[in-house]
């Protein structure tokens, strides 16, 4: 057990943001108002959602997951690919997206877990 924490914290595995899904455009404006008024979050609209909070990304026409996703920051995402794999999670690799290199910039898991998907994301 010691030595896989040790190959997670290698990686640098952090929460980067938590994402919801919205049931199209005025739900998601909705839930980043309640955000504002509740919190004080300053919401940034983008093409496919909103985000509350550099933490919380609401996406206007749902997404991945049942309830969302979580995005999960890794300083190499092919490294970290690699081993989720090694412990039988698995990588959704048609959904992956690449830098100009060749190397991996984000890539979904194939399990969800509580009803979020998980992406690994480059940091």
């Amino acid at each position: 057990m010691a030595e896989e924490f040790d190959s997670v914290k290698e990686l640098g595995l952090c929460v980067l943001h938590v994402g919801i899904n919205a049931n199209g455009e005025e739900d998601a404006k909705k839930i980043a108002e309640d955000f504002q008024t509740l919190m004080g979050f300053v919401p940034k609209f983008g093409n496919s959602s909103i985000f509350a909070s550099p933490l919380i990304e609401i996406m206007k026409n749902g997404g991945p997951g049942e309830k969302g996703h979580i995005a999960i920051g890794a300083h190499d995402v092919d490294k970290a690919a690699a081993y989720f794999e090694s412990t039988g999670m698995g990588i959704n690799k048609d959904k992956a997206k690449y830098n100009e290199d060749g190397t991996m910039q984000f890539v979904y898991l194939s399990k969800e877990i509580g009803g979020f998907a998980i992406h690994l994301k480059q940091y």
